[in-house]
């Protein structure tokens, strides 16, 4: 008698349904709750130029969050390059630099870089975060390893994060626990590349430069700086932090963005021709973007002939910056260690600080609360920044302003 056949079909169980794949996006609920207070500060719509003043939701503020440090998003010379650009080229490139996207204006601006920044070359991204991202994962391969400062940018964490080495963190500027890290590593099989910011852009202190260049000099490793918020007012001529210290022939690579002083979008990595040649032509960030409009490569070649030859703008920047910090300081604020056009108000509880950013936003004066992952827990704090283009009377009114309400907050 033979035996029946097993329906197997009938046995087998019925998938399982997976997690709805949204249902960590509902419970994300904080935005929600700050906008239904009135305290929610984010993506706040400009209604005209980013200049000292700008207009939000219809009142004039005057604006001390803005990277625009040279002011130059204003300057007739920057507007007029952009203008003539759009009518020679048009509006966009519609390709990458490695197809069908890199214009005349692409190669003079990488060639007015690398002489603005005594560099062998420089290479231009779409965005700053490109430029990090792209260059760390491209040149960190799989035996490598990258140690970067703790409170480094997201665009450098991204880039180790995609790169095949191992990343390791030292604490925020601390030059023994570099130390320690490259004494641990004796074995390594590849390369080591250390990675730090000129100027830091929640706490506007500056890495420890000629430190890290002792220690390269002795462990031998390769170092790249992110000076996107030092470039343009560091410096004797505004090369940067690496200028301020006079160790920009010891720094391999100097990372930059447009965003900032050079009153654009885009970003560039400056170093040696041979490196720069290699992340030309494997750098996904770079080949797999579409390039930086004609107009936004205009703006900074603008920008870098007003660098060069208006001096004056840096010596009112450091004006304004030194008046402010002395000031907020004196009113009693913690400003934490500052040494640059970034000026932190600390308040500490993430809470307090959007109360007190939606107070000095209703008296005029629009800044950046910035709040834990970006900064520690317990650091939440106003971002301030300074422009070469804030008055006097601007500025008197920031600090009546700040005064006023920092004792109503029990900040001073």
């Amino acid at each position: 008698m033979s035996t029946p056949t097993r329906n197997l079909a009938s046995k087998a169980q019925a998938p399982s349904r997976p997690v709805d794949l949204f249902r960590k996006l509902r419970n994300f609920k904080e935005a929600r709750e700050l906008e239904e207070s009135g305290r929610y500060p984010y993506f706040k719509a400009i209604s005209s130029g980013p200049g000292a003043e700008v207009v939000v939701d219809g009142r004039s503020r005057i604006l001390i969050g803005s990277n625009n440090y040279l002011g130059l998003t204003e300057h007739p010379k920057v507007k007029a390059a952009a203008i003539r650009a759009i009518e020679k080229y048009g509006s966009g490139c519609t390709g990458s630099r490695f197809l069908n996207g890199t214009l005349d204006l692409h190669v003079e601006l990488e060639a007015q870089l690398a002489r603005f920044m005594k560099k062998e070359g420089a290479l231009v991204f779409t965005t700053g975060f490109q430029t990090n991202e792209g260059t760390i994962a491209t040149i960190v391969g799989k035996d490598d390893v990258v140690i970067i400062d703790r409170d480094s940018h997201a665009s450098i964490y991204e880039g180790c994060r995609l790169a095949f080495g191992r990343t390791i963190k030292f604490r925020h500027n601390d030059m023994d626990d570099l130390e320690r890290i490259l004494n641990s590593l004796p074995d390594v099989r590849g390369g080591v590349l250390v990675v730090t910011e000129g100027v830091f852009s929640m706490e506007g202190d500056l890495g420890d430069l000629p430190t890290i260049v002792d220690l390269k000099r002795r462990y031998g490793f390769r170092l790249m700086v992110d000076d996107a918020h030092g470039i343009g007012y560091m410096g004797k001529h505004g090369r940067g932090t690496c200028e301020h210290f006079g160790v920009e022939d010891d720094v391999d690579l100097i990372m930059g963005t447009f965003s900032k002083s050079f009153a654009s979008v885009g970003g560039f990595i400056a170093g040696g021709a041979e490196v720069l040649h290699y992340i030309q032509h494997h750098s996904r960030a770079l080949i797999f973007s579409a390039s930086m409009p004609p107009a936004s490569v205009a703006t900074v070649l603008a920008a870098i002939d007003v660098i060069r030859t208006e001096p004056e703008r840096r010596d009112r920047l450091w004006a304004n910056v030194r008046r402010m910090k002395t000031a907020l300081t004196r009113l009693g604020f913690d400003t934490g260690g500052s040494e640059s056009a970034v000026i932190p108000v600390i308040v500490g509880d993430r809470v307090n600080v959007f109360e007190f950013w939606r107070a000095l936003f209703d008296a005029g004066l629009f800044t950046n609360p910035i709040v834990p992952p970006a900064v520690p827990h317990d650091q939440a704090r106003i971002r301030t920044s300074y422009m070469a283009t804030h008055t006097a009377a601007e500025l008197d009114q920031v600090l009546a302003t700040f005064g006023r309400l920092g004792k109503e907050f029990g900040l001073v």
